[in-house]
């Protein structure tokens, strides 16, 4: 960990929230007059789109079926590792961004002077010089190799149910996938969801799930995503002393909160953008102070 540098690490999968956590440290940071340098994880891909497919297929090939974005076999553990590391001590690293669609290939090459397509990767670059805080957000920011890096380690994820449906609408509705083919993913991921998801959310400082208050029961069915309204969001803290978390403060700043553990607070699914900025500001607040100390 780094008092110099902080490096702060949102991980949860695409639906879970992590865009809510962004848009809330945004507000934060442009508060607090900071700069910072955001980090995609996407861009710590292993292969493109079209070498990610041909591998696939090369892994299926050879009884492999669990091959998958979400495995450290198809993605830069280490140069994550590497970045959180550097960054936090000197406050330089490497970057890229991946390419998601034709929209965002014409704003990065012209903005980097580049030529790539969609489901590529611009080049390496250095990292803005002068920024004050590293933020992440991706699926893999608290694997073993990135995690002794971080100085604020962030969940995000829906009951599992939630994010199968998130995911199924997803890929009907702007896809175009048959359920057929969204299962087949959802299956073949389920390995590492396991082995390389799941178990960064025990290494991270604070939690944030939401539980959807209708029955999800059977993803496959469900007729409509459960909205914000429709959920509560259970945020749970390692370690509340490491962060000098107020509980009667947030009980009274969030209404109809409630106290479910010592170290679980539950706050309405709509407050959930509020809840995170009442809490994450007064930790980012001390993390730069203690930076600039340093």
């Amino acid at each position: 960990m780094s008092k110099q540098y902080p490096v702060i690490s949102v991980t949860g999968s695409s639906g879970a929230g992590t865009s809510t956590v962004k848009k809330a440290f945004e507000h934060i940071l442009y508060r607090e007059k900071v700069k910072a340098e955001i980090v995609e994880g996407d861009s710590y891909h292993r292969y493109d789109r079209a070498a990610m497919k041909e591998k696939m297929a090369q892994e299926e090939a050879a009884g492999n079926p669990h091959f998958s974005h979400f495995g450290a076999n198809a993605n830069l553990f280490d140069e994550i590792g590497e970045l959180f590391e550097t960054y936090g001590s000197t406050g330089t690293g490497k970057k890229r961004y991946y390419v998601h669609n034709d929209e965002e290939a014409v704003e990065l090459n012209k903005r980097l002077g580049c030529n790539v397509g969609s489901g590529e990767f611009t080049p390496w670059e250095d990292l803005e010089t002068g920024t004050d805080i590293l933020f992440y957000e991706g699926l893999h920011g608290l694997v073993k190799k990135a995690a002794p890096h971080v100085d604020l380690g962030i969940g995000v994820v829906p009951i599992v149910n939630l994010e199968w449906i998130q995911k199924i609408f997803r890929d009907f509705d702007d896809r175009g996938y048959s359920q057929d083919v969204i299962v087949d993913t959802i299956l073949r991921r389920m390995h590492d969801y396991v082995y390389d998801i799941t178990p960064q959310f025990g290494r991270t400082d604070i939690n944030f799930q939401r539980v959807p208050m209708v029955d999800t029961s059977n993803p496959f069915i469900a007729r409509d995503i459960p909205t914000a309204d429709e959920s509560m969001v259970v945020i749970r803290f390692a370690h509340p002393a490491k962060f000098n978390i107020n509980f009667p403060y947030l009980l009274n700043m969030i209404h109809d909160s409630f106290m479910s553990r010592r170290n679980t607070i539950v706050v309405p699914g709509g407050k959930m953008g509020l809840a995170m900025e009442v809490i994450l500001t007064p930790i980012i607040h001390d993390l730069l102070e203690k930076s600039k100390s340093a």
